[in-house]
């Protein structure tokens, strides 16, 4: 990751949505209405090819997905800017004889290509999170899984919060849900999601055993800390998983959660009890609270029929795309259709939302983005072209 420092090509200008500002709690944080949200009418995705993980390749890749969306210049200049990273565990195992970063994780040089081009177009500084299951700060847990940190912050001003907790804040930000939300009327959650400018989702292309699909909206179920919404809610040490969000309220000894959720609505527990519905419907609350200002998918590799190496019964692909919206809830879609499932707004029990309800229908719903993929303009790579079935996409089948 020596060469993160490479010079790429000069991106075009564009203005795009900022935040409003406004002090809440101490911090500066963005206002966020219905009226903010991304439009479901229209959106433009770029979808292009790459096949490697090297460096240079993928910083280009990234200076055209960025040019053929106007550019980033005026979203990042000057700003704040925060990549919400997909760690999903902190052992790093290896699968199919690869780095983690090649099936389940984030790629670390996907994040060293990224955070070049942000600088080069004038990020005042970029901001890595992660809620870890680990009491290392993320500095250290990225150390601890082979990443070159000293080549990233050898880039410019680099932050690193594991946001499992308060981590470096005072208090939790609390971040109201535009709309009102299915479950959760507003999330509290660690300084670093609200005091800041951009907000980039960098996540991988997977199918997921709960929720069907997983890419950038899901990625931002990682919002929520541990201290608050896991097992171990209440404790500023917790480091346990998010089962409370998956049923209702029980923690992971099987006793009855001794807190409640921050922002839970009232007769949540009225809700149907299985994971299929809350998560879902959970992701479109969160993504509604903290709008994502920069979606991107890394697809070159990646794994099929689930999410991590504790599933079981999983493969390894090379896809061999990158895709890069504005629009999360289109720049999924679009990641949907890459993976063979064209019918982006199925509903339970259609694949791949087999035992789920769709989270980007949900999604679109709320005013987050849009779905229709008749409404999605994609350039670059056509989807056609760029189509890699996974397993139970009906492309595979015919295939």
């Amino acid at each position: 990751m020596s060469n993160f420092c490479q010079s790429g090509l000069p991106l075009h200008r564009r203005r795009f949505l900022g935040l409003s500002a406004t002090l809440a709690g101490g911090l500066t944080m963005g206002v966020w209405g219905a009226g903010n949200l991304t439009s479901r009418r229209s959106a433009k995705v770029a979808l292009l090819p790459c096949k490697t993980y090297e460096i240079a390749a993928l910083k280009e890749t990234y200076i055209k997905a960025f040019d053929l969306l106007g550019g980033i210049g005026h979203l990042v200049k000057g700003k704040t800017v925060t990549i919400k990273l997909n760690l999903t565990s902190t052992s790093f195992r290896p699968m199919f004889n690869r780095p983690a970063g090649d099936s389940y994780m984030t790629h670390p040089h996907t994040v060293g290509a990224l955070a070049a081009v942000l600088f080069k177009e004038g990020a005042r500084r970029v901001r890595l999170v992660e809620s870890t299951n680990s009491r290392a700060t993320l500095e250290q847990t990225l150390r601890l899984g082979d990443w070159d940190v000293d080549a990233l912050n050898a880039l410019g001003p680099m932050e690193y919060e594991n946001t499992r907790n308060l981590g470096l804040g005072r208090e939790y930000a609390t971040l109201k849900v535009a709309g009102g939300g299915y479950m959760f009327s507003s999330f509290q959650v660690n300084h670093s999601y609200a005091d800041t400018d951009v907000l980039i989702s960098l996540a991988k292309l997977k199918q997921h055993a709960t929720t069907g699909v997983t890419m950038t909206l899901k990625n931002l179920f990682g919002v929520t800390p541990n201290s608050l919404y896991g097992d171990q809610a209440g404790r500023e040490d917790a480091t346990a998983g998010r089962g409370p969000l998956h049923g209702p309220g029980v923690a992971a000894d099987g006793n009855a959660l001794k807190v409640q959720l921050p922002g839970l609505k009232k007769g949540y527990l009225d809700f149907p009890a299985d994971g299929g519905y809350r998560v879902p419907h959970t992701i479109a609350d969160i993504c509604a609270a903290r709008p994502i200002h920069l979606a991107i998918i890394d697809g070159i590799t990646t794994m099929t029929k689930a999410e991590g190496w504790w599933c079981g019964d999983v493969g390894y692909t090379e896809p061999g795309v990158m895709i890069v919206g504005i629009d999360p809830v289109a720049t999924d879609a679009v990641g949907m259709a890459v993976m063979g499932f064209t019918d982006t707004g199925a509903r339970r029990g259609t694949a791949p939302f087999a035992v789920c309800d769709n989270h980007l229908l949900l999604a679109e719903q709320a005013g987050v983005g849009t779905a229709d993929l008749a409404n999605i303009e994609v350039v670059g790579r056509s989807v056609k072209e760029s189509v890699h079935p996974f397993p139970g996409s009906p492309l595979q089948k015919k295939g």
